[in-house]
């Protein structure tokens, strides 16, 4: 696999090409967003873990400059906290959906052939974004993170509600409760989603075991390209 970095229109971003890649080929794609305080790099070593010849990634870097603690800086999608203005959170709203758009064009993407994912404020930031536009975003993937409580998703949902989602969370999460994910189980479940809903033992984190649940899940929603035969 070969990882590029790129400046597009509005986010830097980071493609990772999978092995045989052949830019005649039209491949499903995976979008990641990191979470607050980390950078585009934090979710490319996932790509490796998925699939290693049969779906294109990118991972684009969130916008926003915080100073994390004395002397290091990191990204993030909006203020942390629920401190973002309405208006802020609706501009980066879509302009992650018009970085989407620019890298389909760029890739040759199918309509509809595109799993969005993230984790904490990604993943918050992708049920922003990915609820909305089921004809973009074939599902969603938010680990270690919750939906947001904002009338304007509830809303713009569209009249059907069949898009999968997939849903892991930490029983020791510190940074976003076990409560806060049954929570947004619960919310979607009411608006007509079912949703695939995972708790781990673990904290804050992506690790093995929620992989070994992920991984499989993505496959039978978006089956990987198969690779040419000799």
């Amino acid at each position: 696999m070969e990882f590029h970095s790129h400046e597009g229109k509005d986010l830097r971003y980071v493609t990772v090409h999978p092995d045989g890649y052949d830019a005649s080929r039209k491949y499903p794609l995976i979008v990641m967003l990191h979470g607050f305080g980390a950078d585009m790099m934090d979710l490319a070593n996932l790509a490796p873990s998925i699939n290693n010849d049969g779906y294109l990634y990118v991972f684009p870097n969130a916008p926003l400059v915080f100073e994390i603690r004395p002397g290091q800086t990191g990204f993030g999608w909006t203020k942390p906290l629920g401190l973002g203005e309405a208006e802020d959170i609706r501009n980066i709203t879509v302009i992650i959906q018009d970085f989407v758009e620019e890298v389909m064009g760029i890739y040759n993407i199918v309509p509809g052939q595109v799993i969005l994912g993230g984790f904490s404020q990604g993943g918050s930031m992708t049920y922003r974004c990915g609820l909305i536009r089921p004809d973009m975003f074939a599902a969603l993937v938010a680990l270690s993170s919750t939906l947001p409580d904002d009338v304007e998703i509830e809303s713009n949902l569209p009249m059907q509600r069949t898009q999968p989602i997939f849903i892991g969370h930490g029983q020791k999460d510190p940074m976003i409760s076990l409560e806060s994910a049954l929570s947004t189980k619960g919310r979607l479940e009411s608006a007509g989603y079912k949703p695939y809903y995972r708790e781990y033992p673990i904290g804050h984190e992506i690790k093995q075991e929620v992989l070994d649940d992920l991984v499989p899940w993505i496959k039978s929603i978006l089956p990987p390209l198969t690779p040419l035969s000799d």
